[in-house]
């Protein structure tokens, strides 16, 4: 399965219960949305909620992806969020909270047939069962829930993010076996734009496809780390056009600015030039 050429540099919570929020994302720079009905609606505001948030999606959101995070269907919540989603058509997917096995989705899957799925992927079990869920045929995208799992660990907080690496490695592993998005954890710190930053630029290195976000005030950061620079575009180009070239002339290899452009490294620069093109048609 290949990935879709939608962006998902910035993707970000809102909460479903807030309905000035939830008018004010309708303009805000986000290539995906999270409506969410679970950790940041409170118990008994979420029958509520679930009719605010189908009332509001029924509004124009632009090309942004627009997400639904539902209760666990271990939960009084979760069965009847799925069910009010399942048909709507302001939700083009739905996002199950921590997901540890292949089942947990097969159950959503049941209720909403055909709605494409996430997985947030925040238990230890998930982790270790990371292959089988992103082999799921109704899943689309994965979450990173580093919240929870670094709770489940026991884990301090590192700039580093190093007791992460275990399972932010074995998810990317799995979501890019399978041809699925995955999405890096949240950066609790909203106000530290430089830590915010070198998490994204980490996230980025790795092969995350973009970062969920808390705050509006974290979109422009998020979308520039995640976006081809300038200079990416303009070699992703130059290999493209030396490879092509070097063909030409009955050559496998082609050298830019003395390394070696192979068949695989052209691929790799037009997936590029693919990314910044729908990052520019998200802005039109």
């Amino acid at each position: 399965m290949s990935l879709p050429n939608r962006p998902y540099r910035s993707v970000l919570y809102i909460p479903g219960s807030k309905e000035r929020a939830l008018e004010k994302a309708r303009d805000l720079p986000a290539d995906a949305i999270i409506f969410d009905l679970e950790d940041a609606v409170a118990p008994d505001e979420k029958p509520r909620a679930r009719e605010i948030l189908a009332e509001a999606l029924r509004a124009d959101y632009g090309n942004r992806a627009r997400i639904v995070r539902i209760n666990g269907l271990d939960t009084v919540w979760g069965r009847e969020d799925a069910l009010a989603f399942a048909n709507h058509p302001g939700a083009d997917a739905f996002l199950i909270p921590k997901v540890s096995r292949a089942s947990d989705l097969e159950a959503v899957a049941n209720l909403a047939p055909g709605k494409p799925l996430w997985a947030m992927m925040e238990t230890a079990l998930g982790m270790l069962n990371a292959g089988e869920i992103a082999a799921h045929p109704a899943l689309h995208g994965m979450v990173m829930g580093t919240n929870d799992l670094a709770k489940e660990l026991g884990s301090r907080f590192r700039a580093d993010r190093l007791p992460m690496q275990a399972g932010l490695g074995l998810c990317l592993l799995a979501a890019r076996a399978h041809g699925r998005i995955i999405v890096d954890g949240v950066f609790n710190a909203f106000k530290d734009d430089e830590g915010l930053r070198a998490e994204c630029e980490q996230g980025r290195d790795m092969g995350f496809d973009g970062k969920t976000l808390i705050h509006p005030a974290q979109l422009d950061i998020a979308n520039a780390a995640f976006a081809p620079s300038e200079a990416d575009v303009t070699l992703a180009r130059r290999q493209i056009v030396a490879y092509d070239e070097a063909i030409a002339r009955g050559e496998a290899v082609a050298v830019v600015d003395g390394k070696i452009v192979e068949n695989l490294h052209v691929a790799t620069a037009r997936s590029l030039l693919a990314k910044a093109e729908a990052i520019a048609a998200m802005a039109e």
